[in-house]
């Protein structure tokens, strides 16, 4: 079998030649798919079964025996049906549709995408698949884009055809096609060359982060100029200049007001801490003080009356009160069940929240924003809530205190184990992503009840140490 350049080959090889070389060549070194890439593809897969559904005429072509595809492509043709996932390989060149649609003179490409808008990758996409079919000898009319469509609402039964957005892509495809055949024979080329060294630059995360990211970058040290506050250009200036760590930029060269601090914090080891501005966010504090967070998952297709595709479903909070003679209480809620979570969640809430007092959190948009369309879609006033919120964000967010161990950040996981010993290292969910896929798998996957008290364990410790974490933050900002 000779190396062939397929759609998703041809991708990568539009982001980085290094990446395209390796991923026909040298698969072993990719990185292992990790749970939240695997379960972009998961995702990905419904959505596109659930797009077959709009075709209900459409014949299904096995895809697990590589030449049995291609053969059933071959034959199914003349079958004047929709065909989902028909392949065509013709001179080292391979792709595999995910909807063929018949026309009278030929047929339509229909691209099945679980995003919500239209991406220049997508159009791509498209333009190779158009350039290989043809190729291959068809007649391709139109090509579209079905995506996902976030106006949509669960109303009742699932209706899959206002679930998707078709829309016609042709025009645009037909202008990035001119460019696939000079790319073709270049990719050709690479594939059949020594490996190629390839400097980093801004397309390792573009248009996403490449799989090879971690081991490119493994030479960048910390507090590289990478690790800017909003470094953007000046990052990549800097670094194309050969100044690696911010520690090393030239005192001529130009930094905003943040990235002088953090400048100076590793020049000379210290921490920045701005005392005026700190009192001031803590004068600000009302007793006694709910230092709450929550977890959330979300779904393309919508599980529940009320959400839109990709809605954030709260099914988590953790709440430490804290009163003014250091007295603690700790509260915890998860849901359980398959049944919509977000009326049980809002009640205990609610109940637990009580009616005065500053409810601390970090990064109060996100909460705010969740808490806002509970309220919309319970018809209840949530705004005596969202008035009483306090960020502790704020002071990481403004630079009032800095520490060199943050590398440029003011998440939370950096800033714990910068300010105290305490850090989410060891966990068996360490951060917001794993713990919404861990709770979507033991609540609508095939869990054992092992796994899911297990799950529920990890779940009930990990919200637990973000609300700890910001008392433990807090006290340290006091000690300041």
């Amino acid at each position: 079998m000779p190396k062939l350049l397929s759609k998703s080959k041809y991708l990568n090889g539009l982001q980085c030649p290094k990446l395209l070389w390796i991923s026909v060549n040298a698969k072993s070194r990719l990185p292992e798919v990790d749970e939240s890439k695997q379960k972009l593809f998961d995702e990905g897969h419904l959505v596109g079964e659930y797009a077959k559904k709009l075709f209900p005429h459409g014949v299904n072509i096995p895809t697990d025996n590589f030449t049995k595809n291609l053969d059933d492509t071959r034959t199914l043709l003349n079958k004047n049906k929709p065909l989902f996932e028909p392949a065509f390989m013709i001179d080292r060149l391979y792709s595999r549709a995910d909807i063929l649609e018949p026309t009278p003179s030929g047929w339509n490409i229909i691209e099945v995408k679980s995003s919500t808008e239209i991406k220049e990758q997508n159009i791509q996409d498209v333009a190779f698949q158009k350039y290989v079919y043809e190729k291959a000898g068809l007649k391709i009319n139109n090509c579209f884009l079905l995506h996902i469509n976030n106006k949509y609402v669960l109303d009742g039964a699932l209706d899959v055809s206002k679930l998707f957005v078709k829309e016609d892509i042709t025009p645009l495809v037909l202008e990035e096609i001119k460019l696939v055949p000079s790319r073709v024979v270049e990719m050709l080329k690479i594939i059949d060359s020594k490996e190629l060294s390839v400097k980093i630059n801004d397309f390792c995360n573009k248009p996403y982060e490449c799989a090879m990211k971690s081991i490119c970058w493994s030479v960048i040290p910390q507090n590289s100029v990478f690790d800017l506050y909003r470094g953007g250009k000046k990052s990549w200036e800097l670094f194309d200049n050969g100044v690696v760590c911010i520690k090393d930029i030239p005192s001529d060269f130009s930094l905003g007001d943040k990235q002088k601090i953090q400048f100076e914090c590793e020049k000379t080891g210290k921490v920045y801490v701005n005392k005026t501005a700190i009192n001031s966010f803590i004068n600000s504090l009302k007793y006694p003080l709910y230092f709450l967070d929550f977890e959330t998952y979300m779904t393309a297709i919508p599980l529940y009356d009320g959400l839109r595709p990709y809605q954030q479903i709260p099914f988590q909070f953790s709440l430490h009160k804290v009163y003014e003679n250091g007295r603690k209480t700790h509260y915890s809620f998860i849901a359980s069940g398959k049944k919509d979570p977000r009326k049980k969640f809002f009640n205990a809430i609610k109940r637990k929240l009580g009616v005065k007092g500053s409810i601390i959190v970090y990064n109060q948009s996100f909460e705010q924003s969740r808490l806002k369309e509970i309220g919309d879609y319970l018809s209840v006033d949530i705004t005596p809530l969202i008035n009483r919120m306090v960020d502790l964000l704020i002071p990481f967010r403004n630079f009032d205190y800095y520490d060199r161990k943050q590398e440029g950040s003011a998440s939370i996981k950096y800033v714990l184990p910068a300010m105290t010993s305490v850090s989410y290292s060891g966990m068996e969910i360490s951060n917001g992503s794993l713990a919404s896929i861990r709770y979507a798998y033991i609540t609508h996957g095939s869990a054992k009840l092992s796994e899911i008290r297990k799950v529920r364990d990890d779940l009930k410790k990990y919200c637990a140490l973000d609300t700890e974490a910001m008392i433990l933050i807090l006290e340290k900002l006091k000690e300041l």
